[in-house]
């Protein structure tokens, strides 16, 4: 599998500019950064938050940087959602390859202002061999509900 079926249906629906990059096997956002060769600030990753209610929240922050719930939860009693959770959400993509496109998943998003100051950005593309590259520009059209806020420590 090269990407989760919902990520190739937003990337053609967006009509977005994109390479794959692939990757040796890793299991997480900052091990990806460093089998890639790419600097982890240019990485995002997905957390997902719920709010106890069924509602969930997806946030964007660099590989190198930690979730600051503290600056999530001005907006709500969000805490993180169980990993056995996350299968349901993402059916399409492999355990802990989130990509970080909420609109592709009807998901509320928000995203740290560090990950919007890159030129480009890499994503997981739902498994853990292969990443999507995109400049920022064609990244924020597949997002365009996302609010952009503070969130990393």
């Amino acid at each position: 599998m090269r990407m989760a079926r919902k990520v190739q249906s937003s990337l053609t629906r967006a009509q977005c500019q994109y390479d794959v990059v692939s990757h040796p096997h890793s299991s997480s956002s900052l091990e990806t950064a460093r089998v890639s060769g790419i600097p982890a600030e240019r990485v995002a990753k997905s957390v997902i938050l719920d709010d106890h209610h069924g509602h969930y929240l997806m946030a964007v922050l660099p590989a190198s940087r930690h979730l600051d719930l503290s600056k999530v939860r001005t907006s709500g009693e969000w805490q993180i959602t169980r990993e056995s959770t996350l299968a349901h959400l993402f059916d399409d993509c492999e355990r802990g390859a989130v990509p970080p496109l909420g609109d592709s998943y009807g998901l509320d998003m928000v995203i740290d202002p560090l990950v919007t100051r890159q030129k480009d950005i890499y994503l997981e593309a739902g498994n853990h061999n292969n990443l999507l590259h995109m400049s920022m520009p064609e990244f924020l059209k597949m997002v365009p509900h996302a609010q952009v806020r503070e969130l990393s420590q």
